[in-house]
């Protein structure tokens, strides 16, 4: 067998043992968004912490996971039997919905890989249901977990897992999706079992640093192609939630040969409100970017990230100090920051790259008493939008993009499980920026609550919207609308806590992806209604 052809089949086992995880998660799972929306992922790691091979999962999740490691293992060894489990972004972490589990595995008394998992749980506690709200201090998102061993030994760290669940709501839901994780991480044991059974633990530790070093030259030929130079870009949020509005993200882009560092030390200081954004999540929206450039042919791993160094300043927006609230950074910033990554690459790759996509997941969050049952119930979700349009083509109409890869909670299945009616789901007309390759449509989802609720919105380009590249149109901001159940109807802020009555109506309307390329001239109507006919020219121009 040839060394490539060899690299290839190792790559896809390990691979293949992080997808098997994900599917036993999400089939296990008890809330629907980690069964429905799939808002989870699950990596294998080597022995020295590297992310060696990921599901085709979430990118800000698995992007933060080499940031996670390296800042956990050092102090808190891992065993056999031994199980970490943490969520504060200042220690690993991504924000306090995303809970994640390190195990180790173990051949022949031997450390060879660590399995781990992320899953945004739909409610970790908080001053509002769903633990994304707007708020000004980390522990009013959520209950903060420094890594902490849930299993020491084998033996499960009750009193720990019992005041978690007493601090969060609807903690059966949360027992449930937590056990789900853990099944996860017994499946990926066995898989790795049966590999180390066929091929030898030795054999697979040389495969697994042969194929870092394979994923490392690859994206070194990436960066090769790239010109030299420096590439500035700068775009802003619109809001910390809190009056402070139009914060910049600025980027310094340095591609020297086959390396580049990202420069994000302009950027604005830290904000008030929840969208700061820890450095974890910060170097996954760099690695997304570079990934999506290297195609799909090379493997996914931390040799990818080898020749790119990512450059924050403390205090800042991107790298804050505790206690920062953080919640929007992880799912809004970081969208924002792909933006600005994809901007300056356009400086230097103009006939590559998009223009911007939606650039926001247009957080929802809501929860309350269900009547019909008798229980609390939270809700939490992100919704798609338009994709920017490219040199290769429009964008795509009503997608989830670039740092979320999740799905949307099905209609049947939202209605089924709480007291609301989705009484809207459609595409966005005329959302899509203009261009010769327009933008694709946001989305209009309209909720009817049924029992009064407290509702959290975390939603972007609200006010400025998807920017459109070499001549194209930016695409149309979103909005939030909100009627109450006397008729009476307001523009909502694009960050906002609010309690509603039963019978409100909330319509979220997602932004379109900017347009690409100069949009050609409109024909003279005279000329073609002389020659086609009213509903020939109607035709063409749609």
């Amino acid at each position: 067998m040839s060394l490539a052809l060899e690299l290839t089949v190792f790559h896809k086992l390990f691979t293949a043992v992080a997808e098997e995880m994900g599917i036993v998660l999400g089939r296990s799972a008890f809330s629907p968004n980690i069964k429905e929306r799939r808002d989870y992922s699950c990596a294998v790691c080597t022995a020295g912490g590297e992310l060696l091979a990921q599901a085709a999962h979430i990118p800000v999740h698995l992007g933060a996971l080499p940031h996670t490691l390296a800042a956990v293992l050092a102090r808190h060894p891992l065993g056999p039997g031994d199980v970490l489990l943490l969520n504060d972004p200042y220690c690993g972490g991504t924000h306090l919905p995303d809970l994640t589990v390190i195990a180790p595995f173990f051949a022949g008394g031997n450390l060879l890989f660590y399995l781990v998992n992320r899953a945004h749980h739909a409610d970790v506690g908080g001053s509002a249901p769903g633990s994304m709200p707007l708020a000004r201090d980390l522990r009013d998102e959520g209950v903060v977990i420094g890594p902490t061993y849930l299993f020491r030994d084998g033996l499960e760290n009750t009193a720990f897992l019992e005041d978690f669940l007493a601090r969060v709501r609807v903690p059966g839901e949360r027992q449930g999706d937590l056990a789900a994780q853990l099944a996860a991480l017994r499946r990926g044991g066995e898989r790795l079992k049966e590999l180390v059974h066929r091929y030898g633990a030795g054999k697979l530790a040389d495969m697994a640093a042969a194929v870092l070093y394979y994923a490392e030259a690859a994206m070194r030929e990436v960066l090769r192609e790239i010109p030299d130079g420096v590439y500035r870009f700068q775009d802003c949020l619109d809001d910390d939630g809190w009056g402070h509005r139009d914060l910049p993200v600025r980027l310094a882009l340095t591609v020297a040969g086959t390396a580049a560092a990202l420069d994000f030390r302009e950027t604005a200081d830290q904000a008030e409100g929840g969208i700061n954004a820890v450095p974890a999540v910060v170097e996954a929206a760099c690695y997304y970017v570079f990934l999506a450039l290297l195609g799909d042919d090379y493997p996914i791993n931390q040799g990818c990230f080898r020749p790119l160094t990512v450059l924050t300043r403390p205090g800042s927006l991107l790298q804050p100090c505790y206690p920062a609230p953080v919640a929007a950074g992880n799912v809004e910033t970081s969208q924002r920051l792909v933006d600005v990554i994809l901007g300056a690459l356009a400086r230097a790759l103009p006939q590559r790259i998009p223009a911007a996509s939606q650039g926001t997941m247009n957080n929802l969050a809501f929860g309350g008493r269900d009547p019909r049952r008798g229980s609390d119930f939270t809700y939490y979700e992100t919704v798609a939008g338009g994709a920017g349009g490219g040199p290769a083509g429009p964008g795509a109409d009503g997608v989830h993009t670039h740092m979320t890869n999740t799905r949307n909670t099905p209609v049947e299945v939202l209605e089924h499980d709480f007291p609301v009616l989705v009484e809207r789901y459609a595409l966005r007309e005329a959302s899509g920026g203009a261009g010769r390759h327009r933008g694709g449509r946001g989305l209009v989802r309209d909720f009817h609550f049924l029992t009064d609720v407290s509702v959290s919105l975390l939603t972007e380009r609200r006010r400025h919207g998807p920017y459109g590249l070499a001549g194209g149109g930016s695409g149309a901001p979103g909005e939030n609308l909100l009627i109450l159940p006397d008729g009476r109807g307001n523009t909502l802020p694009g960050k906002i806590n609010l309690t509603l009555p039963a019978g409100s109506r909330l319509s979220v309307r997602t932004p379109g992806g900017g347009g690409w390329g100069a949009a050609a001239p409109e024909p003279e109507a005279s000329s073609l209604c002389g020659h086609l006919g009213t509903g020939a020219l109607r035709q063409q121009r749609e």
